[in-house]
């Protein structure tokens, strides 16, 4: 009897091992719009307040070097989708919106000029072309039942979700923004094309974020057994900036830091609200422990006007749409109770194209696929390994406001590179005894500059990089 019970307790031992193994775990991507690199609690925030995500960030791993793969959405998102380098699919530039009545799309070799300025530069892809492979479609020959949520912003009809791998589509189209953050999510003046698609309303004048978090939690609601990947891409904190009215006042009986918008600080704790909404919901189904839960953002946080900033990014220099560090550093937490060591710090640098790689290991694929330009952090996130020795680009052959040319960004080790198309001096800054990016030593480090210019130039020629060109 000892010897039967023996073995029935190691065969039930083993047992759990075995269906583990043949278990798909979950993924769940929160793609963030605009969030900056410090607006949350645990990134150093001096005024909202983000209790959820801090406890997430206490339950897994923090990354504090962490990209977004440009410093505006269409190229961020065409990047996390595909694994590619955005200079590679062609988008580079946000992508116009149908209600905008204007595009900047075209083929390789068709040039925007603009009177004022020396370079013609290159129309983008304006459209996720079909052929690329998305994550979703990559992980649903695996078993996976695909869901996007929120903003797509990678083409017009026919390009939308749905059309890339995804079985269901709650409110992605090519909108790069909501009309209204509050049910029925329209425009004050009637547009036409303007209106987030397979979202009707609801519940007057119900929270954005709140319909999301339950469009998700009732699409896995909808699913049960079945492994998932679940692409959360919410709307918010994109302009028009929007919150609920409690939160507001909140806010502007609090006393603000150098982070100081009432509205926006509320905004950010609905979302935070809304992401521990999800977090209770999994381990309320037991599913928590099976499921990759990623938090990360498309770009650095905007300020726009200076005297009334939406947000700040505290200790680093400028912000979204910018090629320095406050455009393209984003905050990011990866948690996965019982696999992902808790309470982690990372300094490991990470980009938008790392996920697919990353999804694909946790799946039990090849990451290594020849295609994809990220790399699986999946060795960083079982503390396998504490660094990645590889070069990160950021390509942007465009104008935007007034005082951002065309350029090319080469992250190497500590050494950060800016090359300017318009022959403007080059800007080179050790990140590791400047974060702020306030000594450039181009003059004083020749040869290194040369040497990151040199390994710009075969990024361009490595992902036929569209190039603007002197009239």
């Amino acid at each position: 009897m000892k010897r039967f019970l023996l073995g029935l307790a190691l065969f039930a031992l083993a047992l759990p091992a075995f269906s583990q193994k043949q278990e798909k775990p979950n993924i769940i991507l929160i793609h963030v719009d605009d969030l900056g690199a410090t607006d949350l609690a645990v990134f150093g925030s001096d005024f909202y307040e983000t209790p959820h995500l801090d406890q997430l960030a206490a339950e897994g791993m923090r990354f504090t070097q962490s990209y977004a793969a440009a410093h505006i959405c269409s190229p961020s998102r065409a990047a996390l989708m595909t694994g590619k380098y955005p200079a590679r699919v062609g988008i580079t530039d946000w992508i116009r919106a149908k209600f905008q009545g204007v595009t900047t799309s075209g083929l390789p070799g068709e040039y925007e000029e603009f009177p004022d300025k020396p370079l013609k530069t290159p129309k983008i892809q304006g459209f996720l072309p079909l052929e690329e492979q998305t994550i979703a479609e990559r992980l649903k020959p695996l078993g996976y039942t695909t869901l996007h949520v929120g903003k797509w912003h990678l083409g017009d009809e026919g390009m939308h979700p749905e059309n890339q791998g995804f079985d269901v589509n709650i409110g992605g189209n090519d909108l790069g923004q909501p009309p209204s953050y509050f049910d029925p999510y329209l425009p004050a003046q009637p547009r036409e094309f303007y209106q987030i698609k397979n979202l009707p309303p609801r519940k007057t004048g119900e929270f954005l974020t709140d319909r999301e978090s339950d469009e998700v939690i009732g699409f896995l609601e909808a699913h049960p057994g079945q492994p998932f990947f679940v692409h959360w891409a919410p709307y918010a904190v994109h302009t028009p900036i929007m919150g609920p009215e409690d939160l507001v006042e909140k806010y502007k009986g609090k006393t603000p830091g150098q982070q100081r918008n009432p509205v926006y600080a509320a905004l950010i704790e609905n979302l935070d609200a809304n992401v521990g909404k999800l977090m209770a919901y999994l381990d309320a189904t037991g599913e928590r422990e099976n499921t990759l839960l990623i938090f990360t953002s498309d770009n650095g946080g905007l300020i726009g006007n200076k005297s009334n900033p939406i947000t700040w990014n505290i200790g680093l220099r400028e912000y979204k749409g910018y090629p320095y560090e406050g455009g393209i550093r984003i905050p990011t937490i990866v948690s996965m109770p019982g696999t992902v060591p808790m309470g982690v710090v990372s300094d490991v640098p990470t980009i938008s194209m790392d996920w697919i790689s990353t999804a694909l290991e946790l799946a039990g694929e090849n990451p290594n696929q020849p295609e994809l330009e990220g790399e699986s952090l999946w060795p960083v996130l079982t503390g396998a390994s504490q660094s990645l020795e590889r070069d990160l680009f950021w390509h942007f052959p465009h104008y935007r406001a007034s005082d951002v040319t065309p350029h090319t960004v080469v992250r190497s080790g500590n050494y950060k590179l800016i090359y300017f198309f318009d022959g403007s001096e080059m800007e080179l800054y050790d990140l590791s005894n400047d974060p702020l990016e306030e000594r450039n030593l181009s003059k004083q480090l020749p040869l290194v500059a040369m040497q990151l210019k040199t390994k710009i130039e075969d990024f361009w020629k490595n992902t036929d990089a569209r190039l603007p060109v002197k009239k």
